[in-house]
């Protein structure tokens, strides 16, 4: 579509549900999270064939739905996915990092994620400076949330060494106490 002129080429869009989603311009602590939460998965070869990292890239739903979340953890696969995008049953953590998005991640994208059956979703809300992991997908929505804030840390379900401080992924704002 961007090469046909209906999209401008460097516009960021995702599909849902058969729509065009015109997705909010990328800010700098959105931007800067997505980088701290790359660099706590691949330090020190943590995910070294247990599971792949996937940065802002696409997951194939379905035909209709080509979500771009922020990040995901993948099951390992020697090729790295080079012949299909990954699908909800590869996916073992979904981050949506939300910002100018919060109301639409909270809204949209998250049910949309539990009716996909991604097994765990988490979503880094810069607004309250918290990260709300989901878990146990259902028709519209998730069965368990839990809210993790500074002084916590937070690790995949099915990667439970993984453990991270949450002040690694939001650190404190300057000038502030750490608290919100």
């Amino acid at each position: 579509m961007g090469r046909a002129g209906i999209l401008a080429l460097k516009e960021r869009v995702e599909l849902l549900s058969g729509e065009i989603i015109v997705m909010s311009p990328i800010g700098l602590r959105h931007a800067a999270c997505v980088d701290r939460l790359t660099h706590c998965f691949t330090a020190t070869g943590r995910l070294a064939g247990r599971a792949l990292l996937r940065v802002q890239s696409p997951l194939m739903e379905s035909e209709d739905s080509e979500p771009q979340p922020d990040l995901m953890l993948l099951t390992h696969r020697d090729d790295h996915y080079d012949f299909r995008h990954p699908q909800p049953r590869d996916v073992l953590l979904l981050v949506e990092v939300a910002d100018s998005s919060a109301g639409y991640d909270h809204r949209t994208k998250l049910p949309f994620y539990a009716a996909a059956g991604i097994r765990e979703l988490w979503i880094v809300n810069l607004r309250t400076d918290q990260i709300e992991c989901y878990t146990q997908p259902a028709a519209g929505g998730y069965r368990q949330s839990r809210r993790h804030a500074a002084g916590e840390s937070v690790a995949p379900t099915e990667l439970p060494d993984l453990r991270i401080p949450v002040a690694q992924i939001i650190p404190a704002r300057p000038g502030s106490t750490g608290s919100t």
